[in-house]
């Protein structure tokens, strides 16, 4: 008690520490936003809650170490991500989620758990169980007399994720697949009446999100460690950012995302570090109690 008490007045006597833990929670939040955005396509297309979210980040992040181990440069395993994990995507969403798609909400979530445990287990068996990430060798900003740091490593990670996210949002509004997405996640059969091919948009949606995630876990490995196991703290993340927003609220992903990565890490500081997971998994139950609450006011007694 006497340690959190002394984090808390720490907030207090020096402010900027504030700003510290704000620069870095909005740093790692802009991830957060990447993945719960893949998320809330494949949720609000195909009504699909993918558990193994994370696990599809985990894999992009591999993608990109391996890269680098065969000696190949750092930034290139972004895009090697994106386009290695949309054929994965694919391939699983022909092998596992076109099955499911229009099955129940316990089927759905008890398939992409069990690919999440496939793949966290492949990954173990490929590449051992070891904290693995990509030095890129930059140097470290430091500002208001060193109190302040920012990796470059991690700015030029926040910079893919942003131009990442605006490149998909573009995509959604201008091209006639975006169009086709949007319109399948209104109506799919609307959407069918109308000539759409919603069995193309599904795969389509699916290995975009599946993409979105690996270039997220190839941005991560650069600033952060992965492990196979890791994959779960990002699908609660994706979960906590995409059940406060809403889905397709795009201003709301965006503004969850970074005061949730804001929020872990104000609560690390005063709790430590071994506590974040915890946090993340509080914040999960204290948006769902409130939604509940929400439903539960909302609902009209029928006469």
């Amino acid at each position: 008690m006497d340690q959190i008490l002394g984090n808390l007045s720490l907030l207090v006597e020096f402010p900027i520490v504030n700003l510290k833990i704000i620069i870095d929670g909005v740093m790692i939040g802009a991830l957060f936003v990447l993945v719960a955005y893949g998320l809330a396509l494949v949720w609000g297309v195909m009504n699909v809650k993918n558990l193994a979210q994370g696990d599809f980040v985990i894999s992009g992040g591999y993608v990109s170490w391996w890269l680098v181990e065969q000696g190949f440069p750092a930034l290139l395993g972004v895009p090697v991500a994106f386009i290695v994990m949309w054929g994965i995507g694919w391939v699983i969403y022909k092998l596992v989620i076109s099955r499911v798609i229009e099955r129940d909400l316990f089927t759905s979530l008890l398939a992409t758990f069990g690919l999440a445990i496939m793949m966290a287990q492949i990954l173990n068996l490929l590449f051992g169980s070891d904290t693995q990430s990509v030095d890129l060798g930059y140097e470290t900003l430091f500002f208001a007399d060193g109190l302040i740091t920012i990796p470059i490593a991690k700015l030029i990670g926040v910079l893919m994720a942003a131009t990442l996210a605006a490149a998909v949002i573009i995509f959604m509004k201008s091209s006639r697949m975006g169009q086709a997405i949007r319109a399948t996640a209104q109506d799919a059969r609307a959407a069918r009446v109308m000539g759409i091919d919603t069995e193309k948009v599904y795969a389509f949606t699916f290995s975009l999100n599946s993409a979105i995630c690996g270039a997220a876990g190839a941005i991560i490995v650069m600033v952060w460690l992965i492990q196979p196991f890791y994959g779960i703290s990002y699908s609660i993340r994706a979960f906590v950012v995409v059940t406060a927003a809403g889905l397709g609220n795009l201003p709301g992903v965006i503004a969850a995302g970074l005061g949730i990565g804001a929020l872990e890490q104000f609560g690390a500081h005063i709790f430590g570090i071994g506590y974040q997971q915890a946090i993340a998994v509080l914040l999960l139950l204290l948006v769902l109690i409130f939604r509940l609450i929400q439903q539960r006011r909302q609902r009209q007694v029928l006469k």
